[in-house]
């Protein structure tokens, strides 16, 4: 047995790639901060009807669960932060008003997913409680849009949908959970042959509407396009206008934008827009989010919130490969100087590596590209000679 050998879609990220990731994850807590947004740490572990509440629901089967020792309840290992947000803002913090936080860390799924293919991705996102109109979601998606940026992926792409569209024509035609779900996925997959074959039963204005969803997306024009095949009911009415206002939000952001009303990713616990975004190079979403309201009242006390995550593990796949950070080499000299001019240059944030007595140095494998000599009475940074 090979006991250096680690569990299948779990690794190691090694120096110059970690190196990276952590720039990157405080590079973005920081946009996040000067925007607002206050830094939480959830706990790694929770019980297991904390962590299936409310917006984790459809979580059960890619969360790990374990038994805890000291009570004997069923535990589970996170699979995603937003569940353990939505908890502090409505139970710990409990705030009247608008309440902004982030996150980052890591969570544990039972399958590899996202565009790392990892069972351990690096989730980093951003929630904003307490207000339920427009102007908080167009926050959200500007939040992420600069998030990208910061990243360094410059041509962004978002992908909206609204859940209210797909469950105006339910609610109206009260169709069966079971007739629901298989709905659901056939619109997931646009087979519109299967949403033919399922809505047979239904009135006619229901039926042509859940065919025409297969074919609604494209870019703002179809909102237009919407309008005019789809029943006027408020909420479907709301939510196209909804659309239109983000597409507007977002016009200065220099971001591309389309709408795909058959989208019904998260139908099961949003309750507004949603979103993806997406970048050329990745073959999948960068970024998930949307509305959410009401996720605090499994915590006991409801509250419209509205969010977005991405694994920073899987965004930084399409980037050029990390390249480690360059090292000054500074001799093992027991010199009052010397280490006066080391202080010096880590203080300015270079990195020096100093000698360990009898180690000859490899330069190449500490990364070192300079060092430390002495001469016309001082400690100077020279180029190493190459071989």
């Amino acid at each position: 047995m090979r006991n250096w050998l680690l569990p299948e879609y779990i690794e190691d990220v090694l120096p110059a790639e970690a190196a990276r990731i952590e720039t990157l994850r405080r590079r973005l807590l920081d946009l996040f901060k000067v925007h607002g947004y206050q830094y939480v740490i959830p706990p790694m572990l929770e019980y297991m009807e904390s962590l299936i509440t409310g917006v984790g629901h459809d979580l059960d089967l890619a969360t790990f669960k374990v038994v805890d020792q000291l009570t004997g309840r069923s535990m589970g290992v996170r699979a995603d932060m937003t569940p353990q947000a939505a908890r502090i803002d409505a139970h710990l913090l409990n705030h009247q008003g608008i309440t902004r936080l982030c996150y980052a860390g890591s969570v544990l799924r039972t399958k590899p997913d996202g565009l790392a293919q990892t069972r351990e991705p690096l989730q980093l996102g951003a929630e904003l409680y307490g207000h339920a109109e427009i102007a908080s979601d167009i926050e959200i998606q500007r939040l992420l849009i600069k998030a990208l940026h910061a990243i360094g992926i410059e041509q962004v792409h978002l992908d909206f949908s609204h859940v209210n569209v797909f469950g105006s024509l339910i609610e109206s035609s009260q169709v069966n959970p079971q007739l629901e779900q298989d709905l659901y996925a056939a619109l997931k997959g646009k087979d519109q042959s299967a949403v033919a074959a399922l809505t047979k039963a239904l009135d006619k204005t229901t039926r042509e509407a859940l065919l025409n969803l297969t074919e609604l997306n494209g870019d703002k024009s179809i909102l237009a396009q919407a309008a005019r095949l789809l029943p006027p009911t408020p909420a479907i009415t709301q939510a196209l206008s909804s659309l239109e206002q983000v597409a507007h939000g977002l016009q200065d952001l220099g971001v591309s934008v389309s709408f795909d009303l058959s989208e019904l990713r998260g139908y099961h616990y949003h309750s507004g827009i949603v979103f993806a975004a997406y970048a050329q190079g990745y073959k999948g979403p960068l970024a998930l989010g949307g509305r959410y309201d009401e996720v605090g009242q499994a915590f006991g006390r409801a509250r419209p919130a509205t969010g977005f995550s991405l694994d920073l593990r899987g965004v930084v796949t399409a980037l050029p490969p990390a390249q480690p950070e360059m090292a000054i080499f500074a001799p093992a000299a027991n010199d009052s100087t010397l280490t006066a001019k080391i202080d010096a240059l880590r203080a300015e944030g270079h990195v020096v590596v100093q000698e360990l007595p009898g180690v000859k140095p490899d330069f190449a494998e500490l990364n070192c590209h300079k060092k430390l000599e002495h001469y016309n009475s001082g400690w100077h940074v020279v180029d190493i000679a190459k071989p």
